[in-house]
C-alpha cells in the first residue's frame, strides 16, 4: 500500500513540475499584445487649398504643438492597430480674397485616428522596430471662434492617414518612439459675413492634408 502511495505522490509531483515546466516555456514564447505612446507632436500644414465661394481666394492655417496618446493592440508579432488621439487649435484666414485678408478666427481640431500597421524586425533582439500603417481619421471640429465675420461652420469629415515610424527598445517594456503620419483631411465650410456685408454667406470647399510630426515614450505590457 505504501508502494502505491508513494508511487502516486512521485507520479503526481513529476506531473505538476511537468505543468509549471509548460506554462514558463509559454510565458517565455509570449508576446506583450498592448503598447501606450505619449508623444509631443508637431502639426505642419503646408498642403492646405480652398476653393471659395463668391468673393474667391485661398485659405492660411496656423500650425501646431500637441500632446498626443495612442494605444497599439498586436494581433501577431507583426501585424497590430493603433488608436491615435490628440487635439489642436488652428487659427484660419481667408486670404488673397476681393476683399482682402479675412480672419476667420480659430477652430479646434479632434481626429480620432486607427492604422494599421505592419511592424519590421532588424535583429533577433528587436531593439529597432521600424514600422509602416494606414487607416482612416474622422475629424470633429468643435470650440469655434468666428473672428472677424458673424459666423464660421465646418463640417465633420472622415479622412484617410498614412504612416511611418519607429520604436527604439531602452528594455523588455520601456521605449523611445519617432513617428511620421500625414492625414487627408477635406472639410466644407459656411461663412457668415454678413456683418461685413449684407446677405453674404460664403461656401467654401477646404483641403487641410497636415503631417504631424511625433516623438516620445512608451511602454508595453
Amino acid at each position: 500500500m505504501r508502494k502505491i502511495v508513494f508511487t502516486i505522490m512521485a507520479l503526481s509531483l513529476m506531473t505538476i513540475n511537468f505543468v509549471n515546466a509548460q506554462d514558463k516555456e509559454e510565458k517565455s514564447n509570449e508576446f506583450k499584445r498592448w503598447q501606450v505612446r505619449l508623444r509631443g507632436v508637431g502639426v505642419v500644414t503646408p498642403n492646405q487649398s480652398a476653393k471659395i465661394g463668391t468673393i474667391g481666394g485661398d485659405v492660411q492655417i496656423s500650425d501646431a504643438f500637441i500632446p498626443e496618446l495612442d494605444f497599439t493592440y498586436f494581433f501577431t508579432e507583426h501585424f497590430a492597430a493603433e488608436l491615435i488621439l490628440g487635439t489642436a487649435k488652428h487659427d484660419v484666414k481667408a486670404i488673397s480674397t476681393i476683399a482682402g485678408d479675412i480672419d476667420l478666427g480659430s477652430a479646434w481640431l479632434l481626429p480620432p485616428t486607427l492604422t494599421a500597421q505592419y511592424h519590421f524586425y532588424t535583429s533577433d533582439k528587436k531593439i529597432f522596430k521600424p514600422y509602416i500603417g494606414a487607416g482612416v481619421n474622422y475629424t470633429l471640429f468643435y470650440n469655434v471662434k468666428s473672428g472677424a465675420v458673424a459666423d464660421v461652420k465646418y463640417d465633420n469629415a472622415l479622412g484617410y492617414a498614412a504612416q511611418i515610424g519607429f520604436d527604439l527598445m531602452l528594455d523588455d517594456t520601456f521605449f523611445i518612439n519617432v513617428d511620421a503620419k500625414r492625414l487627408f483631411l477635406s472639410t466644407d465650410v459656411t461663412v457668415d459675413a454678413t456683418n461685413l456685408v449684407p446677405g453674404l454667406v460664403v461656401p467654401a470647399e477646404v483641403d487641410i492634408d497636415p503631417w504631424l510630426f511625433g516623438i516620445g515614450v512608451g511602454m508595453k505590457f
